[in-house]
């Protein structure tokens, strides 16, 4: 990207059809992602105010766990699609096994540390004395699933990687009913409480995980692909993945310390906040999808010794974010007195989030670049550059935001703080794009 001369129009209608058919499933799959928690909630929900409570709690610690684990499948999309670029499918098929291994070996390593250690990780998180047993019943039961939900993501970026995105969207849909019927039977039908919500999700990952190795297993048989853990490519795929999980511990410290900000501006504050935040990251699903294209096709590219083809396609994403980005901020800003009201009837929360959600529309085509760069740098699999890029965000952050309060700034500083932070990941990202550095060909990095 060193260079940006005017792609041809033909060139530009093939990323774009390019960018649709991955983006589109894409974002259909991270839909459904945070719907299981959702059908949990409501099905627990009428249990009781203490379960509920201690779902909230389990729910939120398991969510953040397997998060951190989001490398599996970067990583393992980045590997792939590099070889399947440089047509060795056996290859990409074996690589993408390796990154299943270790969600595997990952998997049971959280399940030994969580499941005797449940009550305690929970009392530290909070959980009132009501609540904790309930939470320990559904984060033990469900820290069972953690196995595969970490399996689903390495499958993910294995299927991601061969340009495959409609599969990923089939299995979460086909898991999410799945997972409201087992909830709604096991809960109710058979009485089990929320223990039962607990085995619904079990089970529901579990068959997502199956189905997906089902698939992995069929492509490797018909490529030839070994099926057996090889402990080299194991830890190479470790390897790619730290500083990919540095980038993703910094960003959710950044989360993290926003929160724990806006806690100590008051309650209308923190709840304001909470409404915003989760409009961020329902806008932010929209831009992981071409995030995700980018991995794919960028991936594709460079495996395939197409460093011209992987520049344009780069400069034609950021069109894409740029656009997408414009038209979320519009949305926000034609929707906001329609979107407030579904969360709260408090007009101190909704004065104290409106400012904040024009800042928040304001930032959306900054969002757009970041999302697309992240996805374009993690394509050509130069993770330890975004680790160091998003470290020196948070570097960047930590300070302005804990100033916020300090200087008597409200809601609306806190998220100009927020947008400062992805401008900073946009610069460090646009001038990684644009040095030229993060092109490297080959079926290897």
């Amino acid at each position: 990207m060193t260079q940006a001369p005017e792609i041809p129009e033909a060139t530009r209608r093939r990323h774009d059809r390019e960018i649709v058919a991955l983006a589109v499933p894409a974002f259909g799959a991270l839909v459904a992602e945070p719907l299981f928690v959702m059908v949990d909630s409501a099905i627990v929900g009428h249990l009781g105010t203490a379960q509920l409570a201690g779902l909230g709690v389990a729910s939120a610690l398991l969510t953040t766990a397997v998060s951190v684990f989001v490398f599996l499948a970067y990583a393992t999309t980045a590997a792939v699609a590099r070889r399947t670029g440089a047509g060795d499918l056996q290859g990409a098929i074996r690589q993408g096994m390796d990154g299943i291994w270790l969600a595997l070996l990952l998997g049971s390593a959280v399940i030994a540390v969580v499941f005797p250690l449940a009550p305690g990780i929970l009392d530290l998180f909070g959980a009132s004395s009501t609540a904790a047993p309930y939470a320990t019943t559904y984060l033990r039961i469900s820290s069972l699933g953690i196995p595969a939900m970490l399996m689903v993501l390495a499958a993910t970026g294995v299927l991601r990687g061969l340009q495959d995105t409609r599969t990923p969207l089939y299995v979460a849909v086909a898991g999410f009913i799945a997972n409201a019927v087992l909830n709604a039977s096991l809960v109710y039908g058979a009485g089990l409480g929320i223990a039962g919500s607990a085995w619904g999700t079990v089970i529901a990952q579990c068959g997502m995980a199956a189905v997906y190795l089902a698939v992995v297993v069929r492509g490797a048989r018909r490529h030839g692909a070994s099926l057996r853990p090889d402990a080299a490519g194991i830890r190479a795929s470790a390897q790619a993945g730290v500083p990919l999980l540095v980038r993703t511990l910094s960003l959710r410290a950044i989360l993290m310390i926003a929160t724990a900000v806006a806690a100590r501006l008051g309650d209308a504050d923190i709840a304001a906040h909470q409404i915003i935040l989760s409009l961020w990251n329902l806008l932010a699903f929209a831009l992981d999808a071409i995030a995700i294209a980018g991995q794919a096709i960028i991936g594709r590219y460079l495996g395939a010794s197409d460093a011209e083809g992987a520049g344009e396609a780069c400069r034609r994403m950021v069109r894409w974010g740029i656009a997408t980005g414009v038209v979320l901020g519009l949305l926000v800003v034609a929707t906001r007195p329609l979107f407030l009201p579904l969360f709260t009837g408090d007009a101190v929360v909704k004065d104290a989030a409106l400012p904040a959600l024009l800042m928040v529309a304001l930032s959306q085509p900054i969002c757009g670049i970041v999302f697309v760069l992240d996805g374009v740098l993690m394509g050509a699999g130069d993770g330890p550059y975004l680790a160091w890029a998003m470290l020196l965000t948070l570097a960047v952050f930590v300070p302005v935001a804990l100033l916020v309060p300090a200087l008597g700034g409200g809601l609306t500083a806190l998220w100009a703080a927020m947008t400062l932070m992805m401008t900073t990941r946009m610069a460090t990202l646009w001038w990684r794009s644009r040095s030229g550095r993060w092109i490297v060909t080959g079926a290897t990095r």
